[in-house]
C-alpha cells in the first residue's frame, strides 16, 4: 500500500544529492489519498466475522471430513488397468550416489558416484502384491499369495480391507512405486530375483457378466 512505501521513499529521497532532490520533475500521474484500512486489520476483522458467524466451525468440519474420507480412501493411481495380458521383466535397483555416504563416525561408506545395490545389504523380506482392493478377484488372489507378502492398493478402502481380512494393507500414495517399477496393470508382483528384481504383471480370468 502507499502508506506502508512512503518510509523507504523518504530515506531513498534523504539519501541523494541536494541538486537532485531540488530538482522538480512534474506531476507524474493522479495523486489519491490513503484510505485503504490495514491489511492485518482486514484479515482480524475477516477472522472475527467468520467466527460469529459459524463460518470457521464450518470450515474446520469440512476439512475434517475431507481428511477422514482421503484416509479411508486414497485418490486412486492413476493410469494403472486392469492387467488383460501377463507379462514379466527384470528391474535393476542399483543406483549412483550423489553425495558421499559416511557412518556415524565420519568414515567414509561409499565416496559418490559408486553404484551401489541395496539387495546387496538387504533383503526383501517378502513379494511387494499391487492391486485394485475395489476388485474381489484380485482381493482373493492377493490372499493367497506367501503370508509374508506387502499387499499394496492402487485403489481402494485400506482400512476398511484390514478390518474385514485381518491383514494390513498399504496404499502407493501418488503412485511413486508402482511409477518406479513401471508396473502399468494389476495384479502385480515384485520379487527378488539375486540382485536383481522380477517384476510380474499377472492376468487373472475375466469378470463374469453380472446377470
Amino acid at each position: 500500500m502507499m502508506r506502508s512505501l512512503f518510509p523507504l521513499g523518504a530515506l531513498l529521497l534523504a539519501a541523494l544529492p541536494a541538486s537532485l532532490q531540488a530538482r522538480d520533475y512534474g506531476q507524474r500521474g493522479a495523486v489519491f489519498p490513503v484510505i485503504e484500512r490495514d491489511l492485518l486489520e482486514q484479515i482480524h476483522a475477516r477472522l472475527a466475522q467468520m467466527e460469529k458467524s459459524g463460518e470457521t466451525a464450518r470450515l474446520n468440519e469440512e476439512l475434517k471430513r475431507r481428511t477422514i474420507a482421503r484416509v479411508n480412501r486414497p485418490d486412486p493411481v492413476a493410469g494403472v488397468i486392469r492387467a488383460s495380458a501377463s507379462r514379466q521383466w527384470a528391474f535393476d535397483p542399483t543406483i549412483t550416489l550423489a553425495a558421499d555416504i559416511r557412518g556415524a563416525k565420519g568414515e567414509l561408506i561409499h565416496a559418490a558416484g559408486t553404484r551401489v545395490n541395496p539387495l546387496d545389504s538387504v533383503k526383501l523380506r517378502g513379494d511387494l502384491l499391487f492391486l485394485d482392493g475395489d476388485d474381489p478377484a484380485q482381493v482373493a488372489w492377493s490372499l493367497r499369495q506367501e503370508v509374508n507378502a506387502k499387499l499394496i492398493l492402487v485403489k481402494g478402502a485400506p482400512l476398511e480391507l484390514m478390518k474385514a481380512r485381518q491383514r494390513r494393507f498399504y496404499f502407493d500414495q501418488g503412485g511413486k512405486l508402482t511409477d518406479k517399477f513401471g508396473i502399468r496393470a494389476t495384479p502385480a508382483r515384485v520379487r527378488q530375483n539375486g540382485r536383481m528384481l522380477e517384476v510380474s504383471e499377472i492376468a487373472l480370468p475375466p469378470r463374469k457378466a453380472q446377470p
